[in-house]
């Protein structure tokens, strides 16, 4: 193996400084953007998650709308 001048040292050393500089850039902009997606979805899970119970909340509150209105019809009619 052929010994290297300190001039190709350096100059070897200074492209890969560069290429780490480039990739860690790259790989911090696609954490970056995987954070978002991740944002994102916490996002939609959560309005999700909200919906659910709002209809879960109607649902129930019908139910004991229509359970009362059976009530008072069958107490009209004398069966309660």
């Amino acid at each position: 193996m052929e010994e290297q001048s300190t001039r190709e040292v350096v100059a070897e050393t200074a492209r890969d400084v560069k290429w780490i500089c480039r990739t860690l850039a790259r790989m911090e902009e696609q954490g970056d953007r995987t954070e978002e997606r991740l944002r994102s979805l916490e996002g939609w899970q959560s309005e999700t998650v909200g919906e659910s119970r709002r209809d879960r909340q109607i649902a129930a509150g019908a139910g004991g709308v229509v359970g009362g209105a059976v009530a008072i019809v069958l107490q009209m009619m004398g069966w309660g």
